[in-house]
């Protein structure tokens, strides 16, 4: 399978689950299992055989500088890998804010721009969550952080 069509299946399965997450997870308290148990384990299965297809051990010292990282991904395979540990954790993220927001009270449509701009934006999503958090419980540093 090439990178491209990785590209085009991770990212389909990453908007559905993201959609099941915004427009579902209010109604189904369980697309934690769904979405957990199944599509981020699938992204990570795919980032690790994309991993073991595309470097060394050689490679993972470059990992210490920019010239070092860019190099890393000159190849679509590598690319490809970065992309889909981006939708992983990502998506990890937006279901971690969901079930925050769940135990401090927070109403799910205050948290719908936060996990929107977390799928596009990643962590500026999260900062939008954590000030948003801030508002609403009057505490920066609340349990379960």
């Amino acid at each position: 399978m090439t990178p491209d069509i990785i590209f085009q299946i991770t990212n389909t399965l990453a908007l559905s689950a993201w959609l099941v997450l915004i427009l579902l997870s209010p109604f189904w308290f369980d697309t934690d299992k769904l979405l957990i148990g199944v599509v981020i384990t699938l992204l990570a299965i795919v980032y690790a055989w994309l991993i073991n297809q595309s470097f060394s051990a050689a490679d993972f010292e470059k990992f210490s500088t920019l010239e070092g990282l860019m190099s890393l991904f000159t190849n679509k395979t590598a690319v490809a890998a970065g992309w889909v540990h981006y939708l992983a954790f990502d998506l990890m993220t937006g279901i971690w804010i969901r079930r925050n927001a769940l135990q401090h009270g927070i109403r799910h449509w205050l948290i719908v721009p936060c996990l929107v701009f977390t799928f596009i934006l990643g962590p500026f999503g999260l900062l939008l969550y954590l000030l948003l958090r801030w508002l609403v419980t009057k505490q920066y540093f609340a349990d379960n952080y």
